[in-house]
């Protein structure tokens, strides 16, 4: 645990120039916890982190956040010292700073294998789940203080396997759009509030390793370190912009967040699975990524270092009916590993009868690509147009993105199939039905009404 004690701001002392830059936040559409999602329209949190953002401003004085207050706490790996941080975080004030760090990647799935805590009072604390897999002294400890997490969606489900569930929360990455930042990443928030430039080096390093190296802790506790502080000001700017409502809405939808929805045939996400053009090769898509997926669980390792997606698709192509096919084929070489499991799986798949082979697409569910109203329906693209045009000018006055007003699939879907009585009544109702908040279906609905008024 570390203490608490002042750290430089920028402008104190002898400011040092910086070039870090930031990466990642979630998607937009991963900001807000729909009740209706196109699976098209759902991002994979932990791919969409390591989307850039662009550069960070080369005449930033920034000064470095290295070393947290006290230093770095040691990791709580026992019952009694469980219990000292509950008892800590207990007597302390304030909101909780709240982290998570997995092995995406590395691991299968998306458990945590570190979770890091910070508030007023108590210092910091890092605690291994994995050696204490019951965390319940320390929900017990936080209460039902607020929670501040850096785009939440992407611990909230990790965060409740161990039995830690927030009462109130508070999204620094999601705040920072809703007031208009253009860059949301933590590293990007803490420099343009704070005047810190936070280190991502370890971001993506295996999170399950053990003992956890002594950098790669500091950088963990360094998460939490500002993030209380990065809550207020972006607080302030939601106040004084007319925002705190929006923001609270959106907070309070995020409590029930569960992850993301089921795909239907997961299958189908393979990396280049568009050179696939027949039934067969497509049964062997499916039977190769359950072979995989069943290897990488029983291992606990990501499925892609069990088998490449394009590898399993050379396989599918290929469709070799031997390991001796498979020996001699340079593209092919991580298919050596484990060879046998694939073909038995191309022999699974191979044997299937014709008539119950998987469809080379799945139907479409939903409305089709917006591209495609102007043949399908016209009118509704009208009125698509007129809509998108109105929230992108409500986005640009307000400085919000316009996904953060109403969700791309939510318009959609309103928009293709509007209520029978298409007035700003109707639309109130079907956007609310669609998991939309109060303050995006203020803002949406007469919007909507409007165009399908235009556009009958």
């Amino acid at each position: 645990m570390s203490s608490d004690t002042t750290r430089p701001r920028a402008g104190d002392g002898d400011p040092e120039r910086t070039d870090a830059s930031e990466t990642g936040g979630t998607s937009p559409e991963l900001s807000v916890a729909p009740a209706v999602v196109d699976e098209a329209d759902w991002v994979d949190p932990v791919a969409e982190e390591a989307d850039g953002e662009g550069e960070l401003d080369p005449d930033r004085v920034l000064i470095p956040l290295l070393s947290p207050v006290g230093g770095v706490p040691d990791i709580v790996v026992d019952e009694h010292r469980l219990v000292e941080a509950g008892q800590a975080l207990a007597a302390g004030s304030g909101p909780v700073a709240i982290d998570a760090e997995r092995a995406s990647g590395h691991r299968y799935g998306q458990k945590a294998y570190l979770i890091q805590l910070r508030r007023e009072g108590s210092g910091s604390w890092l605690i291994d789940p994995i050696a204490c897999p019951d965390l319940g002294p320390v929900a017990q400890g936080i209460g039902d203080a607020e929670w501040v997490l850096h785009a939440a969606t992407q611990d909230l489900v990790c965060l409740a396997e161990v039995g830690l569930r927030p009462a109130r929360l508070f999204d620094t990455e999601l705040g920072a759009r809703l007031v208009g930042l253009p860059r949301v990443g933590l590293g990007a928030a803490v420099e343009h509030y704070l005047g810190l430039s936070l280190a991502k080096e370890h971001s993506a390093v295996d999170w399950s390793t053990r003992p956890l190296p002594e950098p790669w802790l500091r950088y963990a506790a360094l998460d939490v370190e500002v993030l209380i502080e990065l809550r207020d000001a972006i607080a302030a700017d939601l106040e004084s912009q007319g925002k705190s409502e929006w923001a609270r809405q959106e907070f309070e939808a995020l409590l029930s967040f569960a992850g993301p929805p089921p795909r239907v045939d997961p299958w189908r996400r393979t990396s280049g699975m568009h050179k696939v053009r027949k039934r067969r090769a497509v049964a062997i898509v499916r039977e190769l990524w359950q072979t995989r997926d069943r290897l990488a669980e029983q291992r606990d390792t990501s499925p892609g270092r069990v088998l490449p997606d394009v590898v399993i698709v050379e396989l599918a192509l290929a469709s070799p009916s031997s390991p001796a096919e498979i020996e001699g084929v340079r593209e092919l070489r991580s298919a050596r590993r484990n060879v046998r499991a694939w073909i038995d799986a191309i022999h699974r798949a191979n044997a299937v009868p014709e008539a119950q082979l998987p469809p080379l697409n799945l139907p479409g569910v939903g409305p089709p690509p917006p591209r495609a109203w102007a043949d399908r329906d016209p009118v509704a693209a009208a009125r698509l147009a007129q809509s998108r045009e109105a929230l992108a000018a409500f986005s640009q006055e307000h400085s919000v993105p316009a996904e953060n007003l109403l969700t791309p699939d939510v318009m959609r879907r309103a928009l293709w199939t509007p209520p029978a009585a298409p007035d700003e009544t109707s639309f109130r109702s079907a956007l609310e039905r669609m998991g939309a908040r109060n303050w995006q279906i203020d803002i949406a609905a007469p919007i909507l009404a409007q165009a399908c008024s235009d556009h009958a």
